[in-house]
């Protein structure tokens, strides 16, 4: 597969590493550029062009996971500031309890331990104590649970679980299903509908491949509805453009969540990494992320010195792929890769390895055959 022309990245440099931050495709940066010049020139005098670029993004946005409106589509920082609104937002009672996994980031840890000073349980469960991850949890919740939260694909492992399974659980015993999917929105097709989720949080400088700062949180009415707000401002009212108005209320739509000014250079760069990934297709970009792992697992199958740790099983990895080397510490070989031009990270015990659907297999290959003759001593 030869790489995909809409990226520009260093012909030396092999990069495996969205699962941590992105590159930018040549549209997002073209667009960042263009918007810089023409606010450098005429200063805001084209706000009402980034308004539509802003509605825009919302709109792809909304396509891009199927979500039924983009009202129900909320641009935040980042996915702590969303998991926050949802954690400090809910009217918890003392004696409830939040499900997670022990292998959840810490965005998706730390908001829920912060809430067990009201006397909130956090469940933290072994997704390997079940016949299946997805199983797992469904067997930690009980009548006192009022939220799982799970992230869609485990960052340090690349275990997927069964979000449709977990969706359908959580809906017939009216828990709150919450979905951390920052590693799978732009690698994998999303459908919120068809998971039942009732939040849906991820940040756009992954897979996505958009910038830091911007955040995608999809809510549906019903459950937005649930939460308290605890940040107020000038941009989460109806009636938001009309700044002399004395009485207001709370925006309908997910804007809600968005109590100030947006963050418009961002919007401008992930509406054109959006646009990228809906242009070429997701059920492209999803076959070829899938096909890249079934690649490395063949390639780390063949190698000499490398044991895969993903979990290989149909269904159960996405972009994801992390090995270890059997005679030398992953720390060394970590650096041994950095220091040779490989872009990865340092996880769940080994190395981590996340090809985009835009990486040719030549770099994948390259990349494998480097940590395989890593020679420790």
């Amino acid at each position: 597969m030869e790489m995909f022309n809409g990226f520009e990245l260093a012909k030396d440099l092999i990069y495996l590493n969205h699962a941590a931050v992105a590159p930018w495709p040549v549209p997002s940066r073209d667009a960042v550029v263009n918007f810089a010049r023409e606010n450098a020139q005429l200063g805001s005098k084209r706000y009402a062009h980034w308004l539509q670029t802003e509605a825009e993004l919302r709109e792809r946005l909304a396509r891009l996971i199927h979500a039924p409106s983009s009202d129900d589509i909320a641009l935040l920082k980042n996915t702590s500031e969303a998991l926050s609104v949802i954690a400090h937002g809910i009217d918890w009672q003392a004696g409830d309890n939040v499900v997670i996994s022990n292998e959840e980031f810490p965005s998706n840890r730390i908001v829920w331990e912060s809430l067990q000073s009201s006397g909130v349980e956090v469940i933290q469960v072994d997704l390997h104590s079940a016949e299946t991850p997805a199983a797992s949890l469904i067997a930690a919740t009980n009548r006192q649970t009022r939220l799982l939260s799970v992230s869609s694909v485990q960052y340090a492992s690349g275990l997927r679980v069964d979000l449709n399974e977990l969706g359908l659980h959580c809906k017939k015993q009216k828990i709150l299903f919450c979905v951390d999917a920052i590693q799978s929105i732009g690698a994998l097709q999303t459908d919120v509908n068809e998971m039942q989720a009732d939040f849906v949080v991820a940040d756009g400088h992954k897979w996505m491949l958009g910038p830091e700062g911007l955040a995608l949180f999809y809510s549906t009415p019903e459950a937005r509805e649930q939460l308290q707000l605890r940040q107020y401002g000038w941009h989460m009212v109806e009636e938001y453009t009309d700044f002399e108005q004395k009485e207001w209320r709370i925006a309908r739509s997910a804007r809600r969540f968005e109590c100030g000014s947006p963050n418009m250079l961002g919007i401008h760069a992930l509406h054109a990494s959006i646009g990228l990934l809906l242009e070429t297709g997701m059920e492209t970009v999803q076959q070829r992320v899938l096909e890249n792992s079934r690649y490395l697992f063949q390639l780390l199958e063949n190698s000499r010195h490398l044991e895969c740790l993903t979990d290989m099983t149909a269904g159960r990895y996405a972009g994801i792929v992390v090995f270890r080397h059997r005679q030398a510490a992953s720390d060394l070989l970590y650096h041994y890769l950095m220091q040779n031009n490989v872009m990865c990270a340092l996880r769940g015990g080994g190395i981590r390895f996340s090809p985009h659907f835009y990486t040719p297999r030549s770099q994948i290959q390259q990349a494998v055959t480097l940590a395989d003759g890593f020679n420790p001593e």
